[in-house]
């Protein structure tokens, strides 16, 4: 399996697809770049494709120290150097948001354009429920939290289907999978510091996507996001809540490869 060495820890990524455009996936807390199979799957028939696992998340190491949103800005630029990939389109939802954000914003010479899927450029507004809820995975472990985090991650179209019962099953095994110790990767979220006054900065193409059941990261926030960068595109994915790309991926695939063949072609 491929590891980066950064900062003395091993970091986990995987490589698909081939091509001279480049297009980066950077996950959601909680889960790993398993999220984004179904977008892996459509967009390595034509670009190279580099996913990574946030620090302490996935198959990444956990340390004791470096959560917080700048370490993990810092951590994806080194990603990116390492490999030698150049200018990127950088895809990254919720918590992949926070810091493609900060990479467009302050790094554009390695940002070719920007894609934000359920994401917020404020700080966390639910901060005592989170913390919370943090506390009983520190005490009891994630399987206490599983419903309300469920119900938080995904939209009521998705839990409630009858025929995609299985997929509900496979995620919810992916969130239990999480250890005690992903309580230093959520404190990372919870106390991130606003980016709202960096995103006039961002220059590159970007797409924002929200779904319309998202309860997290409601899309009033991506509206923000999208009437304080110049250059941006506003959509939302019908009947998805925090987690789009696996709740309703044909959506999300279309939107993406529109936008991304009117910046190539």
């Amino acid at each position: 399996m491929p590891y980066l060495k950064i900062k003395d820890y091993n970091y986990y990524y995987e490589e698909h697809g081939q091509g001279s455009e480049i297009l980066v996936f950077s996950h959601g807390l909680l889960w790993s770049s398993k999220m984004f199979q179904k977008q892996i799957t459509f967009f390595s028939k034509n670009f190279r494709i580099i996913c990574y696992d946030h620090r302490g998340q996935g198959q990444s190491e956990s340390t004791n120290t470096g959560y917080d949103m700048e370490a993990q800005y810092q951590d994806a630029a080194e990603i990116i150097e390492q490999l030698q990939l150049g200018k990127v389109h950088f895809l990254g939802l919720s918590m992949g948001g926070f810091i493609g954000m900060r990479l467009a914003a302050r790094r554009p010479d390695l940002i070719k354009s920007l894609i934000l899927l359920e994401t917020s450029a404020l700080p966390e507004p639910f901060a005592f429920k989170y913390n919370l809820l943090n506390f009983i995975v520190k005490i009891f472990g994630i399987w206490a939290v599983k419903k309300p985090v469920m119900k938080i991650m995904f939209g009521t179209d998705f839990l409630n289907d009858k025929k995609r019962e299985s997929e509900k099953i496979f995620w919810e095994t992916e969130l239990m999978s999480n250890k005690k110790n992903i309580v230093k990767a959520v404190q990372g979220v919870i106390d991130r510091k606003g980016i709202e006054q960096e995103l006039s900065s961002i220059e590159c193409p970007t797409l924002v996507l929200v779904g319309d059941q998202d309860v997290a990261t409601v899309p009033a926030k991506a509206e923000f996001i999208n009437a304080q960068i110049q250059n941006s595109k506003l959509v939302y994915i019908k009947g998805a809540g925090h987690s789009s790309c696996i709740e309703e991926p044909d959506q999300v695939n279309k939107a993406i490869q529109i936008f991304l063949n009117g910046l190539i072609n």
